[in-house]
């Protein structure tokens, strides 16, 4: 270990004398040398030293030691660009720091030679493993430089099955929206998704699953003309919900696979003269916190447990990721706000019930 490790010029020496312990106890104790027994007290003397000095320990010299770096890569598409994706961060990097270790993150923006680089420049750290993070729910091809180290695909699936991945139950989530609805009295119920429900998006095959078996469970025969496929954003949420609103069998709430879709189904209620919950309820899917809090009335909506599937990510990594392709899921739990009510005018329309 060197004994200059920090700026200021504090050698691990002065640490030693400030401390009242040999040289070599400041190097143990600061580097967590495994097999190692000091007191509690011994632990505090040194790290306070250490502290008060301004001393910082040699990275370099950790990983030519140790052949890993206290440091853990991360790297996302548009995660850390987005508001309500960026917990997913957070949550990785409360458990890495807890655990001692630094979150080192970049953030593509979907540019695969700057992903590349990336992950070449973390492995060339000797990164004790990679959280290979993306925006929304999918299945990704992950490149096969991560075979090197410990990884984890979070928020996404890896399409040959070779690593671990973390995802949220999406098919539990919209059945739990969809049912919200149900219990509320609402028997016509549209979806508006955020792509077509035989794709390959995750999100829109196991959200419109999840409304399917609602549906189904409560004796209610599915209307087609109720699924509108989205895109996700406030324009198909507002052209979608239009629609629905202006034919011949309007539905009396509208499940919406997104915040954003919801965003843009209240304003085409408003332009229409309809007040949510009060002609309308609408339930959501993210939890966007910068969105469904806002909206007037607040949002009822289903949320993505980003910070807990970050801190679960690292929790892999550091137990070892094994390439085993297994997935874990994640409940997103409902949040109650204020745009669900029972219908106004109960409806039998197309429920298969007298």
């Amino acid at each position: 270990m060197s004994r200059h490790g920090s700026r200021s010029g504090t050698t691990m020496n002065d640490v030693a004398a400030a401390a009242g312990v040999s040289q070599a106890t400041v190097s143990l104790v600061l580097n967590d040398a495994a097999g190692t027994r000091f007191s509690e007290e011994t632990r505090q003397r040194v790290h306070a030293a250490a502290n008060r000095l301004g001393y910082r320990t040699n990275a370099h010299a950790k990983v030519l030691r140790d052949g890993v770096a206290g440091m853990i890569g991360f790297v996302g598409d548009f995660v850390a660009t987005s508001p309500f994706a960026g917990k997913i961060i957070e949550g990785a990097q409360a458990k890495a720091w807890e655990s001692g270790l630094l979150l080192l993150t970049v953030n593509t923006g979907g540019d695969k030679a700057l992903e590349a680089a990336s992950l070449e420049a973390m492995l060339s750290y000797k990164v004790a493993g990679v959280v290979y993070a993306a925006m929304y729910h999918r299945v990704l091809d992950v490149p096969d430089v991560l075979s090197e180290v410990p990884a984890v695909v979070l928020n996404s699936r890896d399409r040959a099955g070779r690593f671990p991945s973390i995802a949220p139950q999406e098919e539990a989530g919209g059945y739990a929206a969809t049912k919200r609805l149900i219990d509320a009295g609402h028997r016509r119920i549209a979806m508006i998704n955020l792509g077509a429900p035989d794709g390959e998006l995750p999100a829109a095959v196991g959200r419109y699953g999840g409304y399917r078996r609602a549906l189904a469970e409560a004796g209610i025969d599915p209307d087609p003309g109720l699924h509108r496929i989205g895109d996700g954003h406030e324009s198909g949420g507002f052209d979608n919900a239009l629609a629905l609103m202006t034919g011949k069998q309007p539905p009396t709430a509208v499940f919406c696979a997104n915040d954003r879709t919801a965003w843009g189904a209240y304003q085409a209620l408003a332009q229409l003269g309809l007040s949510v919950p009060g002609d309308v309820s609408v339930v959501g899917f993210d939890n966007q916190e910068t969105l469904a809090p806002h909206l007037r009335p607040g949002l009822t909506t289903l949320e993505l447990p980003f910070v807990g599937m970050g801190r679960r990510a690292v929790e892999l990594l550091l137990a070892g990721a094994e390439r085993n392709g297994r997935a874990e899921y994640f409940e997103c739990p409902l949040v109650e706000r204020q745009s669900v009510a029972p219908p106004r005018e109960p409806s039998h329309q197309g429920t298969g019930t007298p």
